[in-house]
């Protein structure tokens, strides 16, 4: 059985390249997506990317993946800060979840250092850059193919 993943980024992801390079790096979302895409391929996994700067929508996506999806990966961006809406919308899942954060947030300001995500997360990738997102599917794949 293939590995059916969502990977999910919350807001300002679609600024990536844009954004603060020197924290987030230079690659765009659309980069990453396209070595998603090939790793996925690779793999024999069946992947749905998305974006979304409304936290509603995030929501709508994560309720949506409830028996469609085995693995959630999630970069919430801000909204792993503040977002219980977002936590009660994973506790409803009942696939895998891996928070993903292209920083090391506990290197960064005092107020990222808290994730309503991590409540919920079966583990957590984070300061890696783009290719964290690599490591998180391939993590993923691995997780489904397990269970």
């Amino acid at each position: 059985m293939s590995a059916r993943i969502l990977i999910l980024n919350g807001p300002n992801l679609n600024l990536l390249g844009l954004r603060e390079p020197e924290i987030y790096g230079a690659d765009t979302l659309a980069d990453i997506e396209t070595r998603c895409r090939d790793r996925a391929e690779r793999r024999g996994a069946d992947l749905d990317f998305r974006q979304s700067n409304h936290e509603g929508a995030l929501v709508d996506a994560i309720q949506a993946a409830r028996g469609d999806r085995d693995v959630i990966i999630l970069n919430a961006g801000a909204y792993t800060h503040t977002s219980v809406a977002i936590l009660d919308a994973l506790r409803a899942f009942e696939g895998r979840v891996i928070e993903l954060h292209l920083s090391n947030t506990h290197r960064r300001e005092e107020f990222r250092h808290h994730s309503y995500v991590s409540f919920r997360a079966d583990g957590v990738i984070m300061g890696f850059g783009a290719p964290g997102y690599l490591m998180a599917l391939d993590a993923a794949c691995d997780m489904a193919e397990a269970a």
